[in-house]
């Protein structure tokens, strides 16, 4: 339906519930081209000493068995501990590089995020026909192209090195090891170098492709858009019966209030204004309670219930009713007119002397 199709671009609020999730948009291709290519750099860096370790671990085991009558247990013990020792010096700070430029790679690519949710235990991944739908996505099928072409252009790569330099590979086995060990890493460079270069160029797209992927299925339908908006700003029909309970509420107040009223002046059916004033305390007259209509009549009919006077006088009431609040004074602009109704009523009530 025209109404289900998500035509809307992700509200923020949405892209922060997603970010919070572990959604963001990264490219493994990314990751991966700048692991290898970073990684192998750093391999040419640490080959001197790498191969000094390595040498002097050769040397080591040589001189050690050749001077040895029988294995024994700390012997053993020794060799291993020596074997484990040379592992870590040469495989670890290259371990550690690399995983350095995968965290960066990542971490670019998503502001540095972190999340535990995309770990968490989920039923709907055990869902065989979510896992057929996947199985069959237009997102499977790129990345079925992508690992398709870099297999096909790491062949080429290979193919053509192994072609021009097979003789030379060859000579390598009457060399000593040292020049060997840098012509075979720079080959294996130039080879990196040549791969990094096509494998960068399918990064960008496949950067350009995850971005415009997540875009897509982060927009939203029109009404999820709406439901979004009464979970931030309230339901209108809930917040309108809420406003209409408060309303409510303080009407009946505002009645409780008509029986203390010195008087109420009407505009006979429309408008009704009931004032009070306390000599002793108050500056002027106080609003203690207005309304229109129904409710002026309201006013009027409950006013008379309790013996408070009613006068007629239509632009006072709908003067006062337009510019005072409820529970304040009435404007300097009435005060002559307000005051001469009070003293009439005062003196009718033998309230003034």
């Amino acid at each position: 339906m025209a109404s289900e199709e998500k035509t809307e671009k992700a509200t923020p609020k949405r892209r922060k519930d997603q970010r919070k999730k572990g959604n963001v948009a990264t490219s493994k291709d990314v990751i991966a081209v700048v692991s290898l290519v970073g990684g192998f750099y750093c391999l040419q860096m640490l080959f001197p000493s790498i191969y000094k370790r390595l040498r002097e671990s050769m040397v080591f085991f040589i001189s050690s068995v050749g001077g040895l009558d029988h294995f024994s247990t700390g012997t053993l013990q020794e060799v291993a501990m020596r074997v484990a020792m040379m592992v870590v010096l040469c495989v670890l700070p290259f371990g550690v590089i690399c995983m350095t430029f995968g965290i960066l790679a990542t971490g670019v690519q998503t502001r540095f995020l972190f999340t535990m949710d995309p770990v968490g235990f989920k039923l709907s991944k055990l869902n065989p026909i979510n896992g057929i739908k996947n199985l069959f996505s237009v997102k499977n099928l790129v990345e079925l192209i992508k690992a398709t072409l870099k297999i096909i252009i790491l062949a080429i790569v290979l193919y053509q090195i192994l072609r021009e330099e097979i003789v030379m590979i060859a000579q390598m086995m009457d060399v000593s090891i040292l020049p060997a060990s840098a012509f075979v890493l720079q080959e294996i460079m130039g080879m990196v170098r040549k791969i990094g270069l096509v494998f960068a160029a399918v990064a960008g797209f496949d950067y350009f492709y995850q971005h415009w992927s997540y875009e897509k299925n982060m927009k939203m339908t029109k009404e999820e858009v709406k439901e979004e908006f009464k979970q931030m700003e309230g339901d209108p029909k809930v917040k309108g019966k809420i406003r209409s309970i408060q309303q409510s509420m303080a009407r009946s107040r505002m009645m409780q209030a008509v029986p203390d009223a010195d008087v109420i002046i009407r505009n006979p059916t429309h408008y009704a204004v009931a004032l009070k004033y306390d000599v002793d305390h108050d500056n002027a007259p106080i609003l203690i309670a207005k309304g229109q209509d129904i409710v002026a009549l309201r006013i009027v009919e409950i006013g008379e219930q309790n013996g408070v006077t009613v006068i007629e006088n239509k632009p006072l009431a709908r003067g006062i009713y337009a510019t005072t609040p409820l529970e304040s004074e009435i404007p300097a602009e009435f005060y002559g007119a307000v005051a001469e109704i009070l003293v009439q009523v005062f003196r009718m009530n033998k309230k003034l002397v």
